[in-house]
């Protein structure tokens, strides 16, 4: 079962914690960091992206990179802009976006849990990507981002955060520039700590990594190597646990990923028609973006034309819960057999939008000429994920996204 620990947070004071919060590392790269930091002191940013702060053209990689971050790191704790709390707690995160809410759990998750697979994940991990998070943990000695899990869904526990909403004022309640709002609870009563931590022991078998993946790898493994330098490793040290925020599944909706190529394998597009015409079918839309309404029904846009792609029985695999991905369908029938796309990492012809930024996105890239052709993805299920995770399976890349993303920096968990 799944383990949940209590921990002394160390959070921003109420005045500054809106500006003190930033969107995860990962979404942004090291000029839209320098822009989104500037000006504002407080920002998280100079911590999780710290080459903001060095020189232009610095590599992000580069030690002197890490070093400021450790340094900036200290440089909050000085200026108590990053506070630590005197006894040790759980708390509730929560976000907004178009009226709804969901509500997450903060607690820190096992190393153990994910070294034996209670703690599942749906996608492959790079090396360079986790060494890059291991440097950064390892020499701030904390998990400055937290992770994002869910879980299946328990009432007793959605009944206690009720409660705790209800009767509770939010220790930060604040709308970000993306608008979409975030609140934050902490839980100060052990009781309340003791019976949600009894619960997760109890009724939650396995968590699953949502969105975080890189980062939870990286929390675990310098988690699992400190343990190894430890000759008096007890298992209660601080080191054996990571910052995550835990949703329930029924609350969590994934958004559609959609691809863009940036040519047609050498073929026209009356040519990819009549390919495609085998395995689908085939819809002219008109102008008008179309949106994929049901597995295995995908859009295209092409030549300022949408069509609708619905795939043929026989086509695919049904009792595979890798083979009856629409991602999967696509990139067989589609972006290997016609476009001749064989590694969705490595190939320079295609890349990934966030259904976030609307199919509107995907005609304007094929418009101004980037692009050839978009594709248009039906949003995997939270019940998809879980299948492929409890089957030991692994998603094909760019398959999920979430949002929103947790903001980076309303509470930090250190090792130490």
């Amino acid at each position: 079962m799944a383990i949940l620990k209590a921990f002394k947070g160390l959070r921003p004071p109420v005045t500054i914690a809106k500006d003190l919060a930033s969107r995860p590392y990962d979404v942004l790269n090291s000029a839209e960091a320098r822009e989104e930091a500037k000006g504002n002191d407080y920002s998280l940013l100079h911590i999780i992206k710290p080459e903001i702060d060095l020189p232009l053209g610095i590599d992000e990689h580069d030690q002197v990179v890490y070093e400021k971050a450790k340094e900036n790191f200290l440089k909050f704790q000085n200026n108590k802009w990053l506070v630590q709390d005197e006894k040790e707690k759980l708390y509730i995160y929560a976000q907004t976006m178009d009226g709804l809410t969901q509500y997450g759990i903060v607690g820190c998750a096992g190393v153990e849990d994910y070294m034996n697979g209670i703690i599942k994940k749906h996608e492959l991990t790079r090396k360079d990507k986790e060494e890059d998070r291991m440097k950064h943990v390892r020499i701030t000695n904390a998990n400055m981002e937290p992770v994002f899990f869910t879980y299946p869904a328990v009432e007793e526990i959605d009944i206690i955060v009720e409660n705790i909403v209800k009767n509770q004022k939010a220790e930060y309640d604040f709308t970000a520039n993306d608008d979409f709002g975030h609140h934050f609870w902490v839980i100060n009563d052990d009781i309340i700590i003791n019976k949600i931590i009894e619960l997760f022991k109890l009724k939650v078998p396995y968590t699953y990594v949502a969105d975080g993946h890189h980062r939870t790898a990286a929390a675990a493994l310098v988690g699992n190597e400190k343990k190894s330098k430890n000759p008096n490793h007890n298992g209660s040290e601080e080191y054996n646990f990571f910052l995550a925020v835990h949703f329930p599944d029924n609350q969590l909706k994934i958004i559609d990923y959609n691809r863009v190529v940036k040519d047609l394998n050498g073929l026209t597009s009356a040519q990819l028609l009549e390919k495609l015409d085998r395995s689908f079918v085939l819809k002219e839309e008109g102008n008008e973006i179309y949106k994929p309404s049901k597995l295995h029904e995908f859009s295209m846009y092409l030549d300022h034309k949408w069509y609708s792609l619905v795939a043929k029985e026989g086509t695919y695999n049904d009792i595979d819960p890798i083979g009856v991905l629409d991602v999967t369908i696509l990139s067989n029938l589609v972006l290997d057999n016609i476009l001749g796309i064989k590694d969705l990492r490595t190939d320079k012809r295609i890349d990934f939008v966030g259904g976030i930024r609307g199919l509107g996105e995907l005609k304007r890239r094929v418009d101004n000429g980037e692009m050839k052709v978009a594709f248009a993805l039906y949003a995997v299920s939270m019940k998809q994920l879980i299948d492929i995770a409890d089957t030991g399976n692994i998603m094909p890349p760019k398959t999920t996204w979430f949002e929103p993303k947790l903001r980076s920096g309303l509470i930090v968990h250190e090792l130490a």
